[in-house]
């Protein structure tokens, strides 16, 4: 058995739809992790995680890699991803890793029973991978507009609500006043036909919070996402119990712990779940159990990723129908080594192949490392 490790910088397109928010500042691409591992079940299976992320999880891509890298022989892959799974493989390494690492054994999982992931984790799911329309995973994701000058930004904006998106998602600055215009012009232009959110990145001390949540107010937006820095639950709790507007949590979700934390707010605030950040899709799958118990909203997210971290939230999003959705990781990527996700009406989609149902041709990856299994 042979597993290697190969790294890409994927980039899109179009630059405008290049990551650049107030905590990131502009990122040229996505350098990317992916590990393969030659099973006995055909195409190797896969998995993938972004490395250049340390504006969000503290992380330079140098000590993800090298994590990475380290990993390899203390796993026993030759039990199987079955067991790989359910004996947490991967605990104790870092977030990214663990994601690596999940994402490739429920590809692997997922091959070795002939199905796709989203009917693995919910055998029972309605529709996408065992009812109408049963030969693709779908489920209808929002699209997001960075910091962009306010011509481009209109014009984004324009180009996804004809692709049939009707969910934008704001990406707001250091200035107020230039975020509160650029959200009226699209109130203005598209009326009651989008819905809109916003996204301050924690930005914000907890007394501009406050005033600018209630100026958003005026605009109807469905939530307003990480108003205020993560770690202090105590002023989450005072933002949210005055906030006209619905909060939505992210840098805040990064943890069992933090899923506790959530629960003891006010049902106006979501969680917002990511695989980078909770390590993978079992993390969050158990994050999703815990909050609905609880009647707590939730998204399934990402990060700005490749196909196959963009597969993985959407076969979870499949699976487990979330208030809300953000899928928009791999739209417009020129050069992406896993092929297969595509955009339109609204959706993203997959084919219900099993697995994560994507090609992945190594390349144009470099390859890092690579280590046999007797």
């Amino acid at each position: 058995m042979r597993v290697t490790l190969h790294r890409a910088m994927l980039t899109y397109a179009d630059p405008a739809a290049s990551v650049h928010t107030a905590s990131s500042g502009p990122v040229a691409g996505l350098d990317t992790l992916y590990l393969l591992v030659d099973t006995p079940h055909g195409a190797p299976v896969v998995g993938e995680v972004r490395i250049n992320c340390a504006y969000l999880n503290g992380y330079e891509p140098d000590t993800i890699m090298r994590a990475a890298v380290a990993m390899l022989p203390t796993i026993d892959w030759a039990a199987g991803a079955d067991a790989l799974l359910e004996s947490g493989a991967g605990q104790g390494q870092i977030a990214p890793v663990r994601m690596l690492l999940d994402t490739l054994l429920h590809d692997w999982a997922a091959k070795a029973r002939g199905v796709p992931v989203a009917r693995m984790l919910a055998p029972a799911m309605p529709g996408n991978a065992n009812g109408p329309g049963g030969d693709e995973i779908a489920h209808a994701t929002n699209q997001t507009l960075f910091l962009t000058p306010m011509d481009v930004f209109l014009a984004r904006a324009e180009a996804y609500v004809a692709r049939g998106f009707r969910d934008l998602k704001v990406r707001l600055g250091a200035d107020a006043d230039d975020d509160i215009t650029r959200i009226a012009a699209l109130r203005a232009r598209f009326g009651r036909d989008v819905h809109i959110a916003a996204d301050a990145n924690g930005v914000w001390g907890e007394d501009h919070a406050r005033r600018m949540l209630d100026r958003l107010a005026t605009y109807d937006l469905s939530y307003v996402e990480q108003p205020v820095a993560p770690g202090d639950w105590a002023m989450l709790d005072r933002v949210a119990r005055t906030s006209p507007v619905a909060i939505m949590l992210d840098e805040s979700m990064a943890s069992p712990a933090d899923v506790e934390r959530i629960i003891d707010l006010p049902r106006t605030v979501m969680a917002h779940l990511k695989l980078l950040k909770f390590g993978g899709v079992a993390p969050v799958m158990a994050a999703v159990r815990r909050l609905r118990a609880e009647h707590v909203g939730f998204m399934t997210g990402q990060m700005n990723e490749g196909g196959i971290g963009t597969a993985a939230v959407l076969h979870v999003a499949a699976a487990t129908a979330p208030d809300h959705a953000e899928l928009y990781g791999a739209d417009g990527l020129s050069n992406d080594p896993a092929t297969g996700v595509t955009y339109g009406a609204g959706m993203a989609r997959v084919s219900a192949r099993a697995g994560w149902g994507v090609d992945f041709n190594p390349t144009g990856t470099t390859l890092v490392t690579e280590y046999m299994v007797a």
